[in-house]
């Protein structure tokens, strides 16, 4: 329990940092995602 209350704490941390809203939090995640995927893709078909 201590590892999620700490995530949830680091997250509050990075929202209040940057200044956005939950919906703003999750576009960001988003599009991380993405990125982090296509990093991936050209790095297995290369």
């Amino acid at each position: 329990m201590k590892l999620i209350e700490n995530h949830k704490r680091l997250i509050a941390w990075y929202q209040n940092k940057l200044g956005l809203s939950d919906y703003g939090l999750l576009w960001l995640v988003f599009f991380k995602g993405v990125l982090v995927a296509l990093v991936f893709e050209r790095l297995i078909l290369f």
